[in-house]
């Protein structure tokens, strides 16, 4: 437990030192958070009944899938985790700790976010806050296993900036973070229903908010969890301590079971 507390220490403090890991967990969030906040609100004064739930999104997803898995992918490069295994420590504690981590990162600018948005840009604020936090701890844990199973799964650090764009980006068109999913063609919205960043936004909507939504917020939430586990298992199973070594336990194909909860609440 010390040395998981040490370990934990390190990569915390990594996350606040190292530039590229300070700019993913804290200023393209916020920078993001201001931007859209002084710009967007003018455009469409709609988007502040939905400006809190989105900014969150964007910033778990900007620490986890944009932040987490280049560093795993790194580590496992630079034989860091082969020393790691001679030492005895388990996987389940080298998948942990940056998971945690980001998660930390991520929650502190969700407080940012959720603490001053209606202050300083008039956001609709929750009719819980219990709920709000509840389910950004969620979907802030959702995508972080999701970034880990990527870090895991990619052969190299490019194949980890194209696995996270995949999700990333259709998640800012279809996920309902700039337009409420409603507005999507009907022939659309089926689609959204594959993104993390959908039932994530549906949960906060309807649980958080009291608001109208398209998928039942409940499901969504059951579906967040769901795929987190699996994802985060999926890493766990799939984890490979040397990127020398041919033998491994599964092959990264698995990873996509990940994704069985999405599509089963698309069909239903």
């Amino acid at each position: 437990m010390n040395a998981f507390a040490i370990h934990f220490g390190f990569e915390f403090k990594a996350g606040l030192r190292n530039a590229t890991a300070m700019l993913m967990n804290y200023l393209f969030p916020l920078g993001f958070y201001v931007l859209m906040g002084i710009v967007f609100t003018q455009i469409l004064p709609a988007f502040r009944d939905t400006m809190i739930p989105a900014m969150l999104i964007i910033a778990a997803m900007s620490s986890t899938l944009l932040g987490l898995p280049d560093p795993l992918v790194t580590s496992r490069e630079a034989g860091i985790y082969r020393s790691y295994k001679i030492n005895g420590v388990p996987a389940v504690s080298i998948l942990a700790v940056p998971v945690l981590t980001s998660m930390i990162h991520a929650l502190i600018v969700a407080a940012i976010i959720a603490l001053t948005a209606p202050l300083l840009f008039r956001a609709t604020p929750p009719s819980s806050w219990g709920m709000l936090a509840l389910i950004a701890l969620l979907t802030i844990f959702t995508f972080g296993a999701i970034g880990a199973l990527i870090g895991v799964v990619s052969p190299s650090s490019r194949a980890t900036v194209l696995w996270s764009q995949l999700i990333f980006l259709p998640s800012m068109l279809l996920g309902g973070l700039m337009m409420p999913i409603s507005v999507l063609p009907a022939s659309v919205r089926p689609f959204a229903g594959l993104l993390p960043s959908s039932h994530a936004m549906q949960a906060f909507a309807g649980l958080a908010f009291g608001q109208e939504t398209v998928f039942d917020p409940l499901r969504s939430v059951i579906i967040l969890a769901t795929s987190a586990i699996l994802a985060f298992g999926l890493a766990i199973y799939l984890f490979n301590w040397d990127s020398r070594n041919a033998a491994r336990r599964g092959h990264p194909l698995l990873a996509l079971l990940a994704a069985v909860p999405y599509v089963v609440g698309m069909f239903i």
